[in-house]
């Protein structure tokens, strides 16, 4: 199709949408999982999710922020990751509130209310183009849609899930997780509160997290298909640690996969490093620390009471969108202390982004919080005024002696005046570091000998190990992520599918949308 061939000879083209009965369904990983299958059959493929609400980002080439799963989703469709891919971000500042970012940019905040109020729907011309443009460009576009196709609350102005699929005329399937029960409800009350123009589009159904024999789930599936007249393209099992970078929640994708599917390594050295991670609100990228849970003797948790980080050997603040709000939540908690009391003790104290804000003298803020000037923890020489204008940025340098590669997303804006010794962009005192940094710890020489750093610092026989490549750790999830659709979906219909588009003459089921 459009001149386009695939390795095993067929026309591809076109797309598909991958929705999900609820939020976690699976989303996110069958769409990588796709993606993967694809490229390796010679497809050119590219995800795509139109609106994205979430505090992992990444930042792409151009110097565009999108949503980290759908950077994860390019690099198993082995594709540079652009704007195009989420041209819509939603970045949470409130339980009420979120920052738009539009095309990798930010446009300004707007309440739920006033988004979904009619700004949703100036958008959807936005995403459609960016959706065209890909499909030009690629022989096949795996979208993801958010949360349900069936949530009727907001189908008028829905532009990521049945409003972007009638708009593009691709067709969907639903994948339902089965592990938290009530799949087949899921997939008959999803279509059935559909309207009958958003059903036509509805092709079939995925199950996910399925464990035990799948004999015993086939006449469910056969009933599946008599009451509503479409197939299941597969029944995936429950496999640890397949998740790719979260868009909310604690788990870290990447610790999973190392700790649960793999034999793991024992540590090198005669210790282990323990690392505790303040767990502050509006957390953001916390997929920063997934790179130290990767390496054979380290063990990271989230914590949020200060007696949790008595025995850690580094504290790790990490990045938030609230950097006020959360100063205050560690000092309301006790934790402010108890890191500032590590520091006295030459204890190891890392700050990422936000945490590297905290870390400081004074920040001042009229633009995340409008708080004023706020006195920071102290522990390092800095100073941080906030900018209405966002740095993104791709950074890359020397620190300990090894190249490092990351990337930047703040209004913060930091005055370093003084301290042991530069580290990336911020400073290094007594064992206290700082960066704005995200993702430098994926550099392997460089996290090895902060690593070091931090075991001599602690007092801990602890050795990295020479051989871990986080690249690879990552590049192999994929391919396990591709295995899975592979192995245990219908691969002949999907990619007819995608060919072919939305199959004729699907059933209505009713009562449909109210």
């Amino acid at each position: 199709m459009n001149g386009r061939r695939r390795a095993a000879g067929g026309a591809v083209g076109g797309g598909l949408l991958v929705a999900g009965t609820t939020s976690d369904a699976g989303k996110s990983v069958v769409t990588a999982g796709i993606c993967r299958w694809l490229v390796r059959q010679g497809v050119s493929v590219a995800p795509f999710k139109a609106q994205n609400m979430s505090l992992n980002s990444f930042v792409t080439r151009e110097g565009a922020e999108i949503g980290r799963a759908q950077a994860m989703q390019a690099a198993a469709a082995r594709v540079e990751p652009t704007a195009l891919m989420n041209p819509v971000l939603l970045k949470p500042g409130s339980d009420r509130s979120s920052q738009v970012v539009l095309l990798g940019k930010p446009v300004g905040e707007l309440s739920a209310r006033g988004y979904h109020s009619g700004r949703q729907e100036q958008l959807l011309g936005t995403v459609t183009d960016c959706l065209a443009e890909l499909r030009r460009t690629h022989d096949a576009v795996i979208c993801e849609g958010a949360g349900s196709p069936a949530e009727i609350n907001l189908r008028r102005t829905d532009i990521v899930n049945m409003g972007i699929a009638r708009a593009a005329r691709i067709p969907v399937v639903v994948v339902g997780d089965i592990d938290r029960g009530g799949v087949f409800a899921s997939f008959f009350g999803t279509t059935a509160l559909l309207s009958q123009e958003d059903q036509a589009l509805v092709a079939g159904y995925l199950v996910n997290k399925f464990r035990g024999d799948v004999t015993l789930l086939e006449p469910g599936l056969e009933m599946l298909r008599g009451l509503t007249g479409r197939a299941t393209y597969g029944v995936l099992p429950y496999a640890h640690g397949l998740g790719i970078d979260e868009e909310d929640g604690l788990r870290v994708s990447l610790r999973g996969a190392v700790r649960e599917s793999v034999v793991v390594a024992p540590p090198a050295g005669e210790d282990i490093l323990r690392v505790a991670v303040c767990a502050v609100p509006l957390m953001s990228n916390f997929t920063d620390v997934d790179a130290l849970a990767a390496e054979p003797g380290v063990v990271v948790r989230f914590v949020d009471r200060p007696e949790e980080l008595a025995d850690a050997d580094l504290v790790v603040l990490p990045g938030t969108r609230g950097t006020v709000r959360a100063l205050a939540w560690l000092r309301e908690r006790g934790l402010a202390d108890a890191v500032v009391r590590r520091a006295a003790e030459g204890r190891p104290v890392l700050g990422i982004c936000g945490g590297f804000q905290m870390l400081g003298e004074r920040i001042e803020d009229e633009v995340e919080s409008r708080a004023g000037t706020v006195d920071g923890l102290g522990l390092l020489p800095v100073r941080v005024r906030f900018a209405v204008e966002k740095t993104l940025a791709r950074p890359s340098g020397e620190a300990l002696g090894e190249p490092v590669e990351g990337y930047e997303i703040h209004h913060g804006v930091a005055e370093v005046a003084g301290g042991d010794e530069e580290f990336l962009d911020g400073c290094r005192a007594g064992a206290v570091w700082g960066t704005h940094w995200h993702g430098s710890l994926e550099s392997d020489g460089f996290r090895r000998a902060f690593l070091r750093e931090v075991a001599r610092a602690a007092g801990r026989r602890f050795v990295p190990a020479p051989d871990t490549r986080f690249g690879a750790l990552r590049e192999e999830q994929l391919d396990r992520l591709g295995d899975l659709i592979e192995e245990h979906a219908d691969t002949k219909a999907l990619l007819r599918l995608i060919e072919e588009g939305v199959p004729e003459g699907l059933r209505f089921v009713p009562p449909g949308a109210p």
